[in-house]
């Protein structure tokens, strides 16, 4: 019994400073890997980060497409107003790649990803706030795109997109219990990082 507790408490001694090595390994092995990734990130030209930001701006666009076509699910509104902004930052993404800009201009796109992002923060916020909604409280379903365009002015037609409808509140496709404008938010702030990261790096 008395080798049995020795041995027992010899080996707890004996444990401590082997989680300690451990954790020191998997430190050391972590600052490796992060000065790699910023030695890779360095050597990255931003032509090439801008065109990761339009091809991400674009795969979000198809993917809309996918649901619409294949997943059958219309667009509401908002969501509408949502792609809109996705296509411009796609626009202004892939302008920034084939321009290769220098310091003043790469922050010059960056203001402009920014201000599309925080428009596009605001819809999908708008968005998310209509789907939370209580049900008697939900707006009832709008016109339909093409009759607003036949029917009412642009400006009428903007206000009645922006402000949402009925269907903005029905909640469609979700992945990991976030729906499409909580998704879309997470991008938007996403493509706004991107591009003051790539103007402001060094």
């Amino acid at each position: 019994m008395c080798d049995g507790k020795v041995n027992f408490l010899t080996h707890q001694k004996l444990g401590k400073p082997c989680d300690l090595q451990r954790a020191v390994s998997l430190m050391v092995v972590y600052l490796e890997v992060r000065m790699t990734m910023c030695k890779l990130l360095h050597t990255i030209s931003n032509r090439w980060l801008y065109l990761g930001g339009a091809l991400f701006a674009s795969g979000l666009m198809g993917f809309g497409l996918f649901l619409q076509y294949v997943k059958h699910q219309d667009p509401c509104p908002l969501c509408m107003v949502q792609r809109v902004i996705f296509f411009a930052l796609l626009v202004v993404f892939a302008l920034a790649a084939i321009h290769g800009p220098k310091r003043f201009g790469e922050r010059v796109y960056a203001v402009i990803v920014v201000l599309l992002s925080m428009s596009g923060i605001g819809v999908a916020a708008r968005h998310i706030w209509l789907q939370h909604l209580p049900k008697d409280q939900v707006p009832s379903c709008g016109p339909g795109l093409d009759y607003m365009l036949e029917t009412m002015p642009m400006g009428e037609v903007l206000k009645q997109l922006l402000h949402g409808s009925g269907e903005c509140a029905a909640k469609g496709w979700t992945f990991l219990t976030l729906g499409i404008p909580e998704w879309s938010l997470l991008c938007y702030i996403s493509l706004g990082i991107l591009a003051l990261a790539i103007a402001y790096r060094k």
